[in-house]
């Protein structure tokens, strides 16, 4: 064994809901993507990082691409593809237990175009989603679509193969010191992880007509004066239209108190403090159409 020290940057991409977030966190092993059973919930490239004594892998999570309907859509696919052109490695997300369709496809064609200088490793996710003869179809299927670096079945749930999948990333990474500290587990602004955790508790159990249009900015956030132990923390949650706002508020304002409950213990969890939260829902008409409001939002 030598003794370098690789440090570089790798990124998973795949369409909406392919399990990206699940397997930075697990890699992470702490809590720092949002995952929700809705797709299309990431939409800051967040960073998890990954700290060894012979590597620093740092992940940068990029929203799922796929054919964009509205500015936002156009937006996040931009996200997408400026963030391959930067890092030091692929890895492609599909699920074990779904067939690799046309979104895979199209994904692959745009992959295809950064492949001759930068490694795609393909990684079937979810396998415990699926039986071992199911995996070995969909390697095969996926060997099929371009070609890869490598390839690695995982499941970020029970932990097959995850340490592996590190090992995978990390052999592709250049020679270098570490780029953070290391206690460091993301480069996100606090505030940043706080609006994702607050939006993540929002979308859980929302229908299904919601998940683009709650947007969560966080207006201010800092410890009560005369406490150390706490802080404060003002937020309001957007959404398109005033019938949305019903139905994230909820019967008298239950469903609204719920989220709030939910949020706080993991912002609490985040921070390693308590919290006071106060939120809000207001109305921002077609946010995801407008240039203007998109930028206000943080988009």
């Amino acid at each position: 064994m030598t003794d370098e020290h690789r440090s570089g940057f790798a990124c998973f991409v795949g369409r909406p809901n392919a399990g990206k977030s699940t397997l930075t966190n697990a890699l992470v092993g702490t809590k720092i993507a949002i995952t929700s059973s809705k797709p299309q919930t990431t939409r800051h490239a967040i960073r998890g990082i990954v700290h060894r004594d012979d590597a620093q892998l740092i992940i940068i999570d990029t929203p799922g691409l796929h054919r964009p309907r509205t500015l936002l859509g156009q937006r996040l696919n931009d996200v997408v593809r400026s963030t391959w052109s930067e890092v030091d490695v692929v890895g492609f997300c599909v699920p074990a237990n779904e067939k690799v369709g046309p979104g895979d496809k199209f994904i692959a064609s745009e992959l295809a175009k950064i492949a001759r200088h930068t490694p795609v490793v393909g990684i079937v996710t979810k396998t415990d989603l699926a039986t071992p003869d199911q995996v070995a179809q969909q390697l095969v299927a996926l060997q099929e679509v371009m070609e890869f670096a490598d390839l690695v079945p995982v499941s970020a749930v029970d932990g097959y193969q995850v340490g592996t999948l590190a090992d995978v990333l990390v052999r592709r990474l250049p020679e270098g010191p570490q780029l953070y500290p290391g206690g460091d587990l993301t480069d996100e602004p606090e505030q940043t992880l706080v609006a994702e955790l607050i939006r993540e508790a929002a979308l859980e159990g929302v229908r299904d007509e919601l998940p683009h249009s709650i947007a969560v900015v966080v207006e201010e956030m800092q410890p009560r004066e005369g406490r150390d132990d706490l802080i404060d923390v003002y937020a309001h949650v957007f959404v398109e239209r005033p019938s949305q706002k019903g139905i994230v508020l909820g019967h008298r304002g239950s469903r609204l108190k719920q989220v709030g409950a939910d949020a706080r213990k993991h912002i609490e969890a985040l921070l390693g403090t308590k919290v006071y939260l106060d939120l809000h829902v207001k109305v921002a008409k077609d946010w995801q159409r407008d240039p203007k409001q998109l930028g206000r939002l943080g988009f």
